[in-house]
């Protein structure tokens, strides 16, 4: 399979406009970090203004938020969607964070500070994917998202376990939970549970908790798996209030990925969309709102983080305009290799970083000598790494799908 010249999406076996914004996405997260190497002046003009990485992480969480509990509805069955889900994220996962380990082992590139933290306790943590909700900051500061991002899973799988499936009404409960939080004051420390019950016991109760909940809820009985969702979806939302973002940001990611499973529905008839347009007013004026009441951040100005939040929306809301039309086979192509992009650049980054990027700063021609390698090497990682990957668990979640 050849990506990057594949031909336009039009069929119903690949959406082309979702893949169009995913490959923009990754783009952008990878242009705003590496500006802090090689466009530092560029970013302390740009970022006061406009969050780059903000914007393109919204998209992907909208993204994710449309296709993901429509792939659950399509298998009809919890077991083959975790396994579909564990050879698509966790394969090239494991080999990123493994290349970083030992590059940084080797002194190629640096390590990011994990604290006092057990070795034992940091690759239990990540193995949930959980880690920032956990109390565990990431080994590569992008899988922050990928904590989020299995947080939706769980819900979306309690969700279907119970056979309820009003994700507009749980989009606007969260965004308006949000708000209030804001309103009333309510700002929690970073890992707050953490500070109360300590990282280790919390990690152990996490990690058991959720290999708990999805064996259960990949269980045979009805009971066991209505348990084993509703388990899941409790530990989500306990969790949340761990995070390392602010509590409302947290809740607000959550009713954004699912806006856009309002979004997939209204398309698809099974709702309306006026439903759909009114979910996405509340969630917007919620976040607006909420970023405006939380005031300045450490790493981000309230101006700033609406501005990409509005812009990923309507992001979203022009590739779902479009999603008719052929699109360019540049955009699908890097979409197809979007996660690659997503994962490998901060390494590649930080190699670059420990060794030419010390003698030469505020350098375009580096800027764009990244990206040269950086798409070539991700579209290795997807043939070798992504793809077989993927095979394995379609035909692996095949083979556990009830007759």
């Amino acid at each position: 399979m050849r990506p990057l010249s594949a031909s336009p999406v039009t069929g119903p076996a690949r959406l082309g406009w979702l893949d169009a914004l995913r490959g923009i996405a990754a783009l952008v997260v990878a242009f705003d970090h590496s500006s802090y190497v090689f466009m530092a002046e560029f970013r302390r003009e740009l970022l006061p203004e406009f969050s780059l990485s903000r914007y393109g992480i919204m998209v992907f969480f909208l993204v994710s938020g449309y296709i993901i509990p429509a792939s659950l509805q399509r298998h009809g069955c919890v077991r083959t969607f975790w396994i579909v889900r564990v050879f698509r994220i966790y394969p090239l996962w494991a080999a990123v964070v493994a290349v970083s380990l030992v590059l940084g082992l080797c002194g190629v590139a640096q390590i990011r500070d994990l604290g006092a933290q057990s070795g034992g306790a940091v690759a239990v943590a990540h193995l949930t994917m959980l880690q920032e909700l956990l109390g565990t900051p990431s080994v590569l500061l992008v899988l922050w998202t990928l904590s989020y991002e299995m947080a939706f899973y769980l819900l979306v799988v309690a969700l279907f376990t119970v056979r309820v499936q009003q994700p507009a009404a749980v989009a606007v409960t969260l965004a308006v939970l949000g708000a209030v939080g804001t309103t009333a004051g309510v700002v929690l420390q970073d890992s707050a549970l953490s500070g109360v019950t300590g990282t280790g016991p919390l990690i152990a109760c996490g990690a058991t908790a959720m290999v708990v909940a999805v064996c259960c809820a990949s269980a045979a009985s009805r009971r066991l798996r209505v348990f084993g969702g509703v388990l899941g979806g409790v530990l989500a939302l306990v969790l949340v209030f761990n995070g390392t973002v602010p509590l409302w940001e947290g809740l607000m990611i959550l009713a954004v990925m699912f806006l856009g499973t309002a979004v997939h529905r209204a398309e698809h008839g099974q709702s309306t969309w006026w439903c759909a347009a009114g979910t996405a007013m509340v969630v917007v004026g919620c976040a607006v709102w909420s970023a405006y009441r939380y005031g300045d951040g450490d790493l981000f100005t309230r101006r700033g983080w609406i501005l990409a939040f509005l812009l990923a929306v309507l992001t979203f809301g022009i590739g779902l305009s479009l999603r008719r039309r052929r699109l360019p086979r540049l955009l699908t192509g890097l979409g197809v290799i979007s996660y690659s992009v997503y994962l490998v650049h901060p390494v590649l980054l930080a190699v670059i970083s420990g060794t030419i990027a010390r003698r030469w700063q505020e350098n375009l021609a580096l800027e764009a000598a990244f990206f040269a390698v950086l798409l070539p090497l991700c579209l290795l990682t997807y043939r070798h790494i992504e793809a077989p990957s993927h095979a394995w668990g379609r035909k692996l979640g095949r083979r556990v799908q009830p007759p």
